[in-house]
């Protein structure tokens, strides 16, 4: 394992961890949630190095170890430019490897967003209860005309997960910020209207994975994204009865067994682009709502 801080575009420290088996498959890069950090995916990244993947994960600007104000962003462009730079870090280490990405929740909106800007530049996408269409009219009460340094109390605690030591643990990690900015909420709402308008625009393999009992993030974003992204090899994926952080709920081995599965997939030689129509019951769980 190796942890360093890297210079984001703009000059942002961002702190960076990789953990790379001898002579790895491939590279895949998580991408955290709101107000978490990249320790929270140590079972996650655990697997996936198991299954002979290299794994990538680093803090956003202003969450865990990074730099900037807390929990804020400027722009809506400010993730996934942040993302630009570690893929490219990526790439320039492992020139011959194939790179995926695993964005989770607000990470998901990162990779949504990332894919839409810059289409091909890596070899796939798993889109964990993705932020992509605000179904939940998250922050709708918000006055727009607030500070964006205004501050409120992150309340996420008790709808990330069914088990209970995995909230209780969130609640009291250091690491997890207690509250979220007004500037993370307005930029959040301009790059969920871009992406409404760009479905077009996301062309990449992806697997979209929802819990079907997401109180957080609606699985109709994961749903509407699916139906309005351009990628000719698509999958959908709802979990009946599972909480937002779907790689921490009681089953999260069936679902992280799925995500390697995928991964695999993508790499098979054999494989080619399928287009799965969202009537495939071999892809698409029971939704149970």
């Amino acid at each position: 394992m190796e942890s360093k801080i890297i210079s984001s575009y703009d000059g942002t420290k961002l702190f960076l961890k990789k953990e790379v088996p001898v002579n790895p498959k491939a590279i895949v890069l998580i991408v955290h949630g709101l107000c978490e950090h990249q320790g929270r995916y140590n079972y996650l990244t655990q697997k996936l190095n198991e299954k002979g993947f290299g794994v990538y994960r680093f803090d956003h600007r202003g969450h865990g170890k990074s730099e900037g104000p807390k929990v804020y962003y400027d722009d809506y462009t400010q993730i996934f430019e942040d993302v630009n730079v570690v893929v490219e870090l990526i790439k320039n280490e492992n020139p011959h490897l194939a790179v995926f990405l695993i964005g989770h929740s607000m990470g998901g909106y990162a990779g949504a967003l990332y894919g839409s800007n810059y289409p091909y530049k890596i070899d796939g996408y798993i889109l964990s209860g993705a932020l992509t269409r605000n179904n939940a009219n998250i922050g709708a009460e918000l006055d727009r005309d607030l500070d964006p340094k205004t501050y409120f109390p992150n309340e996420l605690g008790p709808g990330i997960c069914s088990n209970p030591k995995v909230v209780e643990a969130y609640v009291k990690d250091p690491l997890v910020e207690k509250e979220i900015s007004a500037g993370l909420f307005y930029s959040l709402f301009n790059g969920l209207d871009w992406l409404k308008e760009n479905g077009h625009r996301f062309l990449d393999p992806v697997i979209i994975l929802h819990g079907g009992n997401d109180g957080l993030v609606s699985n109709k974003d994961s749903r509407d994204f699916y139906g309005d992204i351009a990628s000719e090899d698509k999958t959908l994926k709802i979990y009946a009865k599972l909480y937002h952080e779907i790689f921490n709920e009681y089953s999260r081995d069936e679902v992280i067994g799925d995500v390697l599965f995928w991964l695999e997939k993508q790499l098979d030689p054999r494989h080619m682009a399928i287009s799965y129509a969202t009537s495939d019951d071999s892809m698409i769980a029971d939704m149970g709502i």
